[in-house]
């Protein structure tokens, strides 16, 4: 998912061409950003059943729009994954980490990094385990409505994440392309890290399902088409250092929770 937003004149407002924008991600910073940014949404299509799609998809288009990008003196935003590491740290990963992808996927989003330099202003912002949006169910709420309706929930017990709201997302996306930041890499997600069963579990005692069937499941169980990287924790020290600080990643779910299932 990219978006290119133009720099804005003292006065002006800016203008932004979203893509994905039918997307969980795209589709809040559509809406979330509407009243401040003058939004293009664009959906785009992609497929992780052939690599040469994701490349396709993931790189090659991400260089074309920096390429615009540059064209047209705008700056460029880029959003990256934890699919870019390989799971194996016992630390949570920085910017200045080494990649290492794992997937098809991963390296494909790797690649699409690197084109997004070609843009002279460019934010590539990394984001995992998304949740939140109006229009794409992510796996939190598939995990939630489980939980509501009294089935089973499978959830990783050996995976860390740094979940990020999109709502959040959005935010911190809006302030580092309006206050100018330094361009380059950024972690954002919501502060702190977890595993997936330990959501399941704070979502069960937030709605008061003492009786939630939660089934710790193995990554190394299923044979999922992309290799999920294992321990995938982001810190975003940078982002806060730029002068965004993103909210604990429980903040961010008890506010989903309450959106929700008012």
């Amino acid at each position: 998912m990219t978006s290119a937003s133009h720099s804005p004149g003292e006065g002006v407002r800016p203008s932004a061409l979203v893509t994905g924008a039918s997307g969980q991600l795209g589709s809040t910073i559509a809406e979330r950003l509407a009243s401040r940014w003058s939004i293009t949404p664009m959906d785009v299509d992609g497929a992780e059943t052939a690599a040469h799609q994701a490349l396709a998809v993931n790189a090659l288009a991400v260089g074309t729009l920096a390429r615009a990008a540059k064209d047209v003196g705008a700056a460029f935003v880029h959003y990256s994954t934890d699919f870019v590491f390989d799971g194996r740290a016992e630390r949570v990963h920085r910017e200045q980490d080494a990649p290492e992808p794992q997937s098809t996927y991963g390296q494909s989003k790797l690649i699409g990094e690197w084109l997004a330099a070609d843009a002279p202003v460019h934010y590539v912002l990394r984001v995992e385990s998304l949740f939140g949006g109006s229009l794409a169910k992510s796996s939190i709420d598939r995990i939630i409505a489980a939980i509501v309706e009294g089935r089973e929930a499978r959830v990783f017990i050996d995976r860390t994440v740094s979940p990020s709201f999109v709502d959040d997302v959005a935010e911190a996306t809006a302030f580092l392309v309006g206050a100018r930041a330094p361009g380059g890499v950024y972690h954002v997600v919501n502060s702190g890290c977890t595993t997936w069963f330990d959501i399941a579990r704070h979502v069960a005692e937030r709605l008061e399902r003492p009786q939630a069937i939660l089934t710790p499941v193995s990554v190394k169980e299923l044979q999922l088409k992309a290799k999920r990287p294992q321990f995938a924790a982001l810190a975003n020290d940078k982002l806060t250092e730029a002068g965004f600080r993103m909210p604990l990643w429980q903040d961010a779910l008890e506010r989903h929770l309450a959106r929700a299932h008012r």
